[in-house]
């Protein structure tokens, strides 16, 4: 199988690539910046259509998975321009040369397409985001439905992994590094979601590409968890002291854009379509830390 994938250097993309090629598959690993470590590197911008074009005339991908996105939630409420153009024009561009060249779209959406005034979000549920971030998204997602036929809307949420990617961490490895240093750390216990391993999400993505399903699909972790608790268990699962990490109201903290309180979300459809189960908590965190070399 020949797949496309973009934002290849990012927490997800590296984990899909590297995944891909041990199935032998055939991968071409799009970036902008930060060369990725696994399949074929190729260099180009999202937002430039003939390039995006280009590359898909040359490669001709029988399946894309789009995880490219400007994902810095405060980023993107600063540099609005910027924002539209990666995360809206970008996908555009994707979708319709995925529709031009019959290859078949995975496009990775959030839970942020969402206000958080209930949680555990359904895939019918509507969309209300109250972040520009989640409206770009959201955007991104009405543009592919326009475009192209052939195509998977995969909503996620708190993606985390076992190494930093592309010059960046997650929450997850930030947590264990500020423990492991014996550093107190502030955690909102106000704020719910449902923490995605990366191996995890890119299996489920993968079954996704080759079986071709269509439809929008949560795929995420199985367990609805505060970020206080969520930063309580990695402590334990690590075997770090739990007394650094101290409470906090979302009030506290100096954000730019407005977060959804509880952008939780359903993985029924998921849980009863794949043969790759969204993992529950401590199965999850289990597999991260053996998936880390000694801690």
């Amino acid at each position: 199988m020949r797949i496309l994938v973009t934002g290849a250097s990012g927490l997800l993309g590296s984990k899909l690539c590297k995944l891909a090629v041990r199935k032998n598959y055939e991968i071409y690993s799009v970036y902008s910046q930060h060369k990725p470590l696994y399949g074929a590197p190729v260099q180009f911008d999202i937002s430039d259509k003939d390039a995006v074009e280009k590359i898909f005339k040359k490669v001709k991908p029988e399946a894309v998975v789009h995880t490219a996105a400007l994902t810095n939630v405060d980023k993107c409420e600063l540099e609005k321009e910027r924002a539209w153009k990666i995360n809206v024009e970008g996908t555009e561009n994707i979708a319709e040369s995925c529709e031009k060249f019959h290859a078949f779209l995975v496009y990775i959406s959030t839970d942020y397409v969402f206000d958080g005034e209930k949680g555990m979000y359904k895939e019918n549920h509507k969309p209300n985001p109250v972040n520009y971030y989640g409206l770009t998204k959201l955007k991104g997602e009405e543009s592919i439905k326009n475009l192209t036929d052939e195509c998977c809307i995969a909503r996620t949420s708190v993606i985390y992994g076992t190494i930093p990617v592309a010059g960046k961490t997650n929450f997850a490895l930030w947590l264990l590094d500020k423990l492991e240093r014996k550093e107190k750390v502030k955690i909102v216990t106000d704020q719910w979601n449902s923490p995605t391993l990366n191996t995890n999400l890119a299996n489920m993505i993968l079954e996704v590409s080759e079986r071709k399903l269509t439809g929008t699909f949560h795929l995420a972790g199985a367990t609805r968890l505060s970020r206080f608790e969520f930063a309580k268990l990695l402590a334990k699962t690590f075997s770090l002291n739990t007394n650094f990490i101290t409470l906090a109201s979302s009030r506290e903290i100096s954000w730019i854009a407005k977060r959804p309180q509880d952008s939780s979300l359903n993985i029924n459809k998921a849980y009863q379509t794949l043969k790759n189960k969204p993992l529950k908590i401590q199965e999850a965190l289990e597999k991260m830390k053996k998936e880390i070399e000694p801690f």
